[in-house]
């Protein structure tokens, strides 16, 4: 190999600035910068103007980054930056392959929404309580020496091969990471959009949660982080997907594979275009019944007809949501064998369990649908349906027997009867934990403000406003088990995109997930509070 030239080393020292810059990933864009793979000799990522905020949020403990990042609140930096910045170190960190590091990332966007439904002195909070998590396990991790997202590396292999969403597959199946991330760079190269829809294909293909609500947190943390770290975020699934294949456990949840290809050929759905036509709420109600009873092929298949026979993919998404929040609301809760941890006790339905799971899976499905192209607005209304079935299944649940709450015996204990009083007896019952008590109180709150329902769609048109700042409270100030902030947006979310004969199921979920979480406060919350009111 020949000596460098005085102006190639020139050169690579200005090139080098330049990428330090703009970001890596807008210098790979660019062409600045070749894809280099996440081994230890490879170049790391840097983010340009972010880079010293997301090195702060890899090189602090927990306990010193607050007082720093508040400090930096007041002197007028963004809220969003500090998600922005998060998301970047998390990735960088933790590349989509640390249970704790991926659920944190996926709360960031939802704590940044859960902001704006606060008065301005509180807004910081939900976002401090999960950026704390973030440093926290960051450190735990090994800060910034510990990262595994680099650069990835162009080293030839694959050179005239497709890029595209079948060669992403194949290299999952292989269990090639490197493969995968070489594969991925290239389709990333054509933009954020397409590399989200060659991503899909290789997710469809195991319909696991953390697998589907993975690549949508991060395609919702787009908005905040911006489209040129598209790569950065969507790749975190991909080596999620490449772990998740080599793990015994996932075998489980390959039964979809073979459903969708049979299904698009025996409907011709690829050569129809997408369908407008309405339902009305005994479609949707029906739909949503059958999704929920059936096995998972026959889920598969009812969501699959209704897409052939002309229905809007956003109804037959409603009625799979709905499908799903009957998971939480059927929930007998966790037996003594399923009850390991101190903060998941038996009884409990808050964190992973099979609803709020289902719940998220759905929610994902049905966003990334609506933003995907066609053949994947299809994939994922069909796969989300299956998986709703399937989960229904799971842990040996009888839920076509149980009995969704309230039943009729808990309204027997509600004594409110206005509005106020009913929120106060909800209140009290979530710190009591009782679960079948809240629901009650919140099903009957929902009947007195019931009013002919108005143009708009959210908490404020329908009388819910109260009863979300209720539950926001507690999503905040407790743990949650790693999916308080998820869990609210979902429903926040379905909330809003759901008709109003069925949208308070969304929120009566939510108040027994409440009600089962309280009474394990978020770690950093205090000392939050107590820094934004010095």
């Amino acid at each position: 190999m020949l000596p460098r030239t005085r102006r190639e080393f020139l050169a690579d020292v200005g090139r080098g600035m330049l990428v330090a810059g703009v970001g890596s990933a807008t210098a790979i864009d660019l062409g600045l910068a070749t894809a280099r793979a996440a081994d230890e000799s490879s170049e790391p990522l840097a983010f340009g103007t972010l880079e010293p905020l997301v090195r702060l949020m890899q090189d602090a403990a927990p306990e010193s980054l607050l007082p720093q990042l508040v400090a930096r609140l007041k002197a007028g930096t963004e809220l969003r930056d500090l998600v922005a910045a998060a998301a970047l170190a998390n990735a960088r960190t933790f590349g989509g392959e640390d249970y704790i590091g991926f659920h944190t990332m996926m709360a960031l966007s939802p704590a940044l929404a859960m902001s704006r439904e606060l008065p301005s002195a509180e807004r910081p909070l939900p976002v401090l309580k999960v950026l704390y998590r973030n440093s926290r396990r960051i450190q735990e991790h090994g800060g910034h020496d510990s990262e595994v997202l680099h650069l990835v590396p162009s080293d030839g292999r694959g050179a005239g091969a497709p890029a595209d969403g079948a060669a992403l597959l194949e290299a999952v199946h292989r269990k090639d990471r490197d493969g995968a991330e070489q594969t991925f760079a290239q389709i990333a190269k054509n933009g954020a959009e397409q590399a989200f829809n060659e991503l899909l294909i290789a997710v469809q293909d195991n319909s696991e949660v953390h697998r589907i609500v993975m690549p949508y947190r991060a395609w919702d943390l787009l908005d905040i982080v911006g489209k040129e770290h598209a790569h950065t975020l969507l790749r975190q699934s991909v080596r999620y997907c490449v772990q998740s294949e080599s793990e015994q456990y996932s075998t489980s949840c390959k039964g979809g594979r073979d459903v969708l290809p049979r299904l698009f050929d025996q409907y011709k759905l690829l050569s129809k275009p997408l369908g407008r036509r309405q339902a009305d709420d005994n479609w949707v109600s029906s739909l949503a019944d059958t999704i929920f009873g059936s096995t998972p092929d026959q889920a598969a298949e009812a969501a699959a007809a209704a897409l052939a026979e002309g229905f809007a993919p956003e109804v037959v998404g409603e009625a799979m949501c709905l499908a799903a929040n009957q998971l939480v609301l059927r929930d007998t809760g966790r037996p003594a064998e399923q009850a390991r941890l101190p903060e998941k006790p038996v009884g409990s339905i808050h964190g992973d369990s099979i609803g709020v799971h289902a719940c998220d899976s759905a929610n994902a499905w049905r966003n990334m649908a609506r933003v995907s192209n066609p053949r994947n607005t299809l994939a994922c209304l069909i796969l989300g349906s299956y998986q709703v079935a399937r989960d229904r299944l799971q842990r040996l649940g009888d839920f076509l027997n149980w009995q969704p709450y309230p039943t009729a015996e808990h309204r027997e204990h509600v004594r409110g009867m206005t509005p106020a009083e009913l929120l106060a007896e909800a209140d009290a019952a979530i710190r009591d934990n009782d679960q079948s008590r809240t629901c009650a109180a919140i099903e009957r709150y929902s009947q007195e403000v019931a009013a002919t329902p108005t143009a708009g769609s959210g908490p404020s048109e329908h009388g819910a406003r109260p009863v979300f700042d209720l539950l926001l409270k507690y999503a905040i100030s407790e743990d949650g088990a790693l999916h308080a902030e998820k869990y609210y947006r979902t429903v926040a979310d379905e909330f809003a995109m759901t008709r109003p004969a069925f949208r308070w199921r969304q929120l009566l979920a939510l108040t027994r997930v409440t009600a089962s979480s309280y009474g394990r406060p978020a770690p950093g919350l205090t000392e939050a509070i107590g820094l934004l009111q010095s």
